[in-house]
């Protein structure tokens, strides 16, 4: 029972027009019933056109507020369906402009919220639902006009009738023209309850879905107020406690990236000091090369020197033994 009672309440407006259809079919198999009635009433006992000049005020008046009236209805509609499917969308998690209506009063009501919040201004929920009963009441202007208009035809049209029918009665009592005063009257007296019954079917129809109209108004902005209370102020309202606590949290947050920092310095200083550390060494081993390759040229030259007075020498000594025995060979046995 509490499942359907909810599901009922998220679509009230499209029950007020399913209930406007059905009214709209009821009128028009009355009228068909009653058809004979209602020819004798507009049309039989119709002298002149004065009755079918109010009455078709009337009618006019009635047709173009009961046509602004299924406007708004119908727009209360996809407002109804943009709600329902935003809080679908809390729901689930996703985002909750998804498949919604932009240009719809919880889109703009939830962009809104999201202005402020960026900002970090502080969010007035009761000025929030003040702008947007204010702006919802002026689209009720010429519906209010009819409702209040119709009752007032009908009574300028009784008014209208019973003078018809007091000329009427004028003329008979003058005796002059009887037989048109006694049509005059009962043409006044018909014009009377031809208007009467038409403004007060008009006013009863029309008035019971004006009722209708702003109940789904009244509805729709509840609505709104309950998904931004509910649902979207938590989240988007900056309390004192919570901002002290995201102020807190933020201070924290330094605190911690400050440590974080020392310690990346001192480790970049460590390691500054080490790569000093290698750098010396390096220079060290370079100055140790360096003297150790002076001291193995040293010796290199000094071995090509010794080998170049041992060459010279075994050289002579080489010629030595060539000059001998050359001389050896030239002598006689």
């Amino acid at each position: 029972m509490m499942i359907h009672s909810i599901k009922a309440r998220q679509h009230y407006t499209r029950n007020v027009l399913i209930q406007f259809l059905v009214a709209l079919a009821v009128f028009v198999v009355l009228l068909y019933w009653r058809i004979d009635f209602f020819r004798q009433v507009y049309f039989e006992n119709q002298v002149n056109s004065v009755g079918w000049t109010i009455n078709g005020g009337i009618a006019l008046l009635f047709v173009f507020g009961l046509t602004r009236v299924v406007m708004l209805l119908l727009r209360y509609r996809r407002e109804e369906a943009s709600i329902n499917r935003f809080v679908r969308n809390l729901a689930v998690e996703e985002d909750p402009l998804a498949h919604v209506d932009q240009n719809s009063i919880v889109a703009d009501r939830y962009d809104t919220l999201q202005m402020l919040h960026r900002k970090r201004a502080s969010i007035n929920h009761s000025a929030l639902a003040a702008t947007l009963i204010a702006t919802e009441a002026s689209y009720n202007s010429f519906p209010k006009f009819v409702h209040n208009t119709l009752i007032l035809t009908g009574v300028f049209g009784t008014i209208v009738s019973l003078s018809i029918a007091l000329i009427g009665a004028s003329d008979m009592i003058e005796g002059s023209a009887q037989v048109s005063g006694i049509g005059t009257v009962i043409h006044g007296m018909s014009t009377a309850l031809s208007t009467t019954m038409t403004a007060i079917i008009a006013y009863l129809f029309f008035g019971y879905f004006y009722l209708k109209l702003t109940d789904a108004q009244t509805y729709l902005i509840s609505r709104v107020e309950e998904v931004t209370a509910t649902h979207l102020m938590p989240y988007f309202q900056l309390s004192n406690d919570a901002m002290l606590k995201e102020y807190s949290d933020s201070i924290t947050s330094a605190a911690n990236l400050v440590k974080r920092f020392d310690k990346a310095q001192a480790t970049y200083q460590m390691a500054a000091k080490h790569m000093a550390d290698s750098i010396s060494k390096l220079q060290t081993a370079v100055v140790r090369d360096e003297q150790q390759v002076r001291q193995m040229n040293a010796r290199l030259e000094q071995l090509v020197k010794l080998s170049e007075k041992n060459y010279e020498k075994e050289n002579h000594t080489l010629e030595r033994m060539i000059t001998v025995l050359h001389k050896n060979s030239r002598k006689p046995d």
